[in-house]
């Protein structure tokens, strides 16, 4: 089960006859033959914005339909008759299919993931039609050929000893769209197709799992094909259900074993919302009311992990879904809760859309790419295809919340940053069930995330940059480490091979007035260990970090890094009371570091092909040593940010004064406006 746990993820990649545990085989590099239309679509505009009913981006439901309809009228851009399937050019990269045996789950990706922006839009529309197809009956051929030995497309059912694989988490999804438009997309379909694809997606359904977010798949084929009558292992569904209870933590997190992320957000609560809706209340009506429960945090947790325009977070796995992270906010206007400020809601959700939809780099073949904006591929699993990319249409599930909904009719707010966030403070939200800790920043706007990862490189989804940066912000998506030691928000330390090897193992201690504790340790050497104590800043962030190695060796601290969005990053160092600051300006962020202690010099360090935004980038980092000390030695640093535009202060600059060790180990932090902060570390 470990194994399967591992390796989940990347199950649709292995070509046949490799079992899961075993690596997969070095092949030759593998193609499709899928050409890009000669037509591009331009950038996504909101045409006639409602300033009135949403000041901020202008966007309602029909703006939401209209953005939805834009991203499928791409996918349609491949379809010229009801037989081409939804498959798209192959980006170089570790994505699949790799192998020829591959290519029908690279459809039927494409073909499901799609449905979850047209089956909300066929809902109010059947006689829909893009690129001059009639999208329901696209829809409708496609599914039969699923079922059609003689179609490319074909997919088999689960064989007696087959485990699980992605097609199970396609077939998830198509229960989803079949509970959603049932009178488009399963009523009118044959019997014979029916009852065919009712075996085929039972065979999955009814079948083993991993034990994660999985689970939900087997539930939605399971529920769907009971409400229509078929005879399904209810014993299954049942115990699936109460597992994926087990998974909550509180504050509306669900663990996604092994880690929190934004499945909990676009798998666990949306899954579990439109479960409940569409069956759940009905036939489990006690699960239903637990996950009703279970929802009911996010409203006032949730919303402070976004920027205030609504910008979301590069943080997790499968960040390439995007705006998928948004689902869980319309879904709050199907039964409306007292107190939630709705304006607000749709005014993230809105925001985070255009955040991807409105960047020129966003679409590549009429197709966003695999990436965060552009391409990326330290940011691509292996389990991803192409048409991997429409799980972001989740966000467009919204479109099945009624148009009445306050959801839809709010005016648009800023919710606390209009008034109680207020400038030069910080505001920090610790959540002790997943022992989160989210930060908001009222100067920049940004919000940022930190928890307490411990996966091991072996996991290649999880034991990487997507978990194990020190923490995680709105503003500066995250960089991958480079081999010469070039590091962005993380340390690295040279270990006994001589290569950088970055924390993947965290502890989290505790949270404590206004200071986040995590003790960490390398993974290869259990010697190297950090005490490790953030201290969230109006502008930036004081680390206090304590040596608790036994052995010696070189390690680096990165701050955010820049993108270059000019061709040029200014660079340049001041003294401020006897401080070297070192600063970075890319014309849109300034970034400073300021060593207090512990530190032997700072680097300011060019990379390529590190950065999600640009292909060249800049980072600040703190060079220094291991090397034990009578008393421990404290790394004391300071990593601000401001906009561009404005000139640092030396107040801005040096907020604190000195940070002073203790015997006991303990440090005292004198701020320049005459306030003090203990850190304490847990022994």
């Amino acid at each position: 089960m470990k194994t399967l746990l591992l390796l989940a993820g990347a199950l649709a990649a292995l070509p046949p006859g490799v079992a899961v545990g075993q690596a997969a085989p070095a092949l030759p590099p593998f193609a499709t033959a899928v050409a890009p239309p000669a037509a591009k679509l331009p950038l996504f505009e909101v045409k006639q914005p409602d300033k009135k009913r949403s000041p901020y981006t202008g966007m309602t439901r029909q703006h939401w339909q209209a953005a939805a309809q834009y991203l499928l009228s791409g996918a349609f851009s491949y379809v010229r008759t009801l037989d081409d399937p939804m498959q798209f050019p192959k980006l170089l990269g570790k994505s699949y299919p790799r192998t020829a045996s591959q290519v029908p789950t690279e459809k039927l990706e494409g073909l499901c993931r799609t449905l979850f922006m047209a089956a909300p839009l066929l809902k109010e529309n059947p006689s829909l039609t893009l690129n001059g197809v009639k999208v329901g009956d696209y829809y409708r051929h496609q599914l039969a050929l699923l079922v059609d030995p003689a179609s490319p497309s074909y997919i088999a059912p689960r064989t007696p000893d087959g485990g699980p694989s992605q097609n199970l988490v396609e077939f998830g999804g198509l229960s989803v769209a079949l509970f959603a438009a049932p009178k488009i997309l399963w009523d009118p379909l044959p019997e014979a197709t029916k009852k065919a694809l009712a075996a085929t997606m039972l065979s999955y359904g009814d079948g083993p799992t991993v034990p994660q977010n999985w689970r939900y798949f087997n539930i939605f084929i399971l529920s769907f094909y009971e409400s229509r009558g078929y005879t399904v292992n209810e014993k299954l569904l049942e115990e699936y259900l109460q597992k994926q209870l087990g998974h909550y933590r509180g504050e509306g997190w669900y663990d996604d074993a092994p880690t929190f992320d934004y499945y909990s957000m676009w798998a666990f609560q949306m899954y579990g919302r439109l479960w409940s809706e569409y069956y759940g209340r009905q036939h489990y009506p006690q699960v239903a009311a637990q996950l009703t429960a279970n929802f009911a945090p996010l409203k006032n947790t949730y919303p402070y992990q976004f920027g205030r325009s609504g910008e979301m977070i590069m943080w997790g796995r499968s960040i390439t879904y995007r705006f998928a992270a948004v689902v869980p906010f319309p879904l709050m206007g199907l039964r409306p809760e007292a107190g939630t400020n709705f304006g607000w809601m749709r005014r993230i959700a809105s925001g985070a859309m255009l955040q991807f939809l409105q960047n020129p780099n966003f679409l590549q073949d009429n197709i966003p790419t695999l990436g965060f904006y552009g391409p990326f591929d330290p940011a691509v699993q292996a389990y991803s295809c192409r048409g991997s990319v429409f799980w972001m249409s989740k966000a467009f599930l919204g479109l099945l919340v009624p148009a009445d909904s306050p959801f839809w009719t709010a005016t648009e707010n800023e919710g606390p940053w209009e008034k109680e966030l207020k400038p030069n403070t910080v505001f920090n939200k610790f959540e002790p069930g997943p022992n989160m800790l989210v930060t908001d920043y009222p100067n920049s706007g940004a919000a940022e995330i930190r928890d307490a990862p411990h996966q091991p490189a072996s996991d290649a989804n999880r034991g990487n940059e997507n978990y194990n940066r020190l923490s995680y912000n709105s503003a500066f998506p995250w960089q991958a480490d480079g081999p010469n030691g070039e590091v962005a928000m993380s340390y690295v330390f040279q270990n006994r091979e001589n290569k950088w090897e970055a924390l993947r193992f965290y502890t989290f201690q505790k949270y404590e007035n206004g200071v986040y504790y995590r003790d960490a340790a390398l993974e290869s050497n259990p010697a190297i260990r950090l005490r490790l104590a953030d201290v969230p800043l109006p502008n930036g962030i004081l680390r206090v970090d304590q040596n608790a190695s036994t052995e010696a060796t070189p390690l680096r601290l990165g701050h955010y890094a820049l993108p270059n969005l000019t061709g040029t990053i200014r660079r340049s160092t001041r003294r401020v009371k006897g401080h070297e600051v070192h600063l970075l300006d890319n014309g849109t962020y300034q970034l400073a570091l300021v060593p207090l202690s512990g530190w032997d010099k700072v680097e300011a360090v060019d990379a390529t092909g590190l950065h999600p935004v640009r292909a060249a980038s800049t980072v600040l980092n703190a060079l220094g040593t291991t090397a034990p000390t009578p008393q421990a030695k404290l790394y004391a640093t300071l990593l601000l940010w401001k906009k561009s535009g404005t000139a640092w202060t030396d107040a801005e600059l040096l907020p604190v004064l000195n940070v002073a060790s203790a015997a006991d180990g303990s440090a005292t932090v004198s701020f320049a406006d005459g306030s003090r902060k203990q850190v304490k570390f847990k022994e």
